[in-house]
């Protein structure tokens, strides 16, 4: 079996090829899966044939089971979640702002990997934004400043009782467990180097981050809505199409990723787990 990578041509993201996730994974296997991922930052597995079991051993394998807070698993598992929505759903589509995933945890996971269950035939795409290739496009002198910056996130705006997804968010299928463990803070530059690779990139934006340290909340706002205009612009941007029997990987330490809609009257369900953060 040769596993051949075939880059995306836009700004992060590739295809992979035969490779069978749902049989053996050696170790060499991993190594190679692992160096272009890290190339990459995002790599789509099609044509696989994989069942729960087969996801599980899966994440181990990239580095174990990282912390989900706020995902109730599916029924028969501790940590898979269900992406969830179903046709006649009218709630405000999920995870539809760029994000990383839980960066108010003292240990952000590694990376984030979803199976592919039930894909509707138009719409659903995700984005995903290349933040090393972001940093490293700014002015010296801007990456200089940044540097400096500690942010402090939290989940409170989604996950709090009156957060987004909290008390008054009625009629979701997906089973999202909102409480009050998301008022915590947690701080981290806001410019991080990657612990594999030694890259620099902006870590998180909008939504998780609710201050920065010695920051006015207005100067605050105003930096981080700036920043987020330039994290996702097209030149630092993937469109991932899903498909049947499809995995996906990225790395959470590099990447920023957000949902996208047009698939209103069709059902789309994603099993989903997090790759704990390296060296757990």
């Amino acid at each position: 079996m040769n596993m051949t990578v075939t880059p995306s041509g836009q700004a992060c993201g590739a295809r992979v090829t035969g490779v069978d996730l749902g049989g053996e994974l050696s170790s060499e296997l991993i190594s190679e899966i692992r160096r272009a991922w890290l190339e990459h930052r995002v790599l789509a597995f099609p044509g696989q044939q994989m069942d729960d079991d087969a996801l599980e051993r899966f994440t181990v394998a990239m580095g174990g089971f990282g912390e989900d807070p706020f995902f109730a698993p599916i029924e028969g598992r501790e940590h898979i979640a269900a992406i969830l929505r179903e046709a006649d759903e009218k709630t405000p589509l999920f995870a539809e702002n760029w994000h990383s995933d839980w960066s108010f945890l003292p240990r952000p996971p590694a990376g984030t990997c979803l199976l592919s269950v039930d894909i509707p035939p138009i719409g659903g795409d995700t984005l995903f934004a290349d933040q090393i290739a972001a940093f490293a496009a700014l002015p010296e002198g801007r990456k200089a400043y940044l540097r400096t910056l500690t942010a402090i996130h939290s989940a409170q705006l989604a996950y709090a009782p009156e957060g987004a997804y909290g008390e008054k968010d009625e009629g979701r299928s997906m089973a999202i467990r909102p409480n009050e463990s998301a008022r915590a803070t947690q701080t981290h530059p806001l410019v991080q180097r990657h612990p594999e690779t030694g890259e620099e990139a902006l870590f998180s934006t909008l939504g998780y981050i609710i201050a920065i340290e010695g920051m006015a909340q207005a100067e605050t706002m105003a930096l981080l809505s700036e920043l987020a205009k330039w994290q996702g612009r097209e030149e630092f941007t993937y469109r991932h199409r899903w498909e049947p029997g499809m995995l996906v990987i990225w790395d959470n330490r590099s990447v920023l990723h957000k949902a996208t809609g047009g698939y209103e009257g069709h059902r789309r369900e994603l099993h989903r787990t997090t790759i704990a953060a390296y060296g757990s």
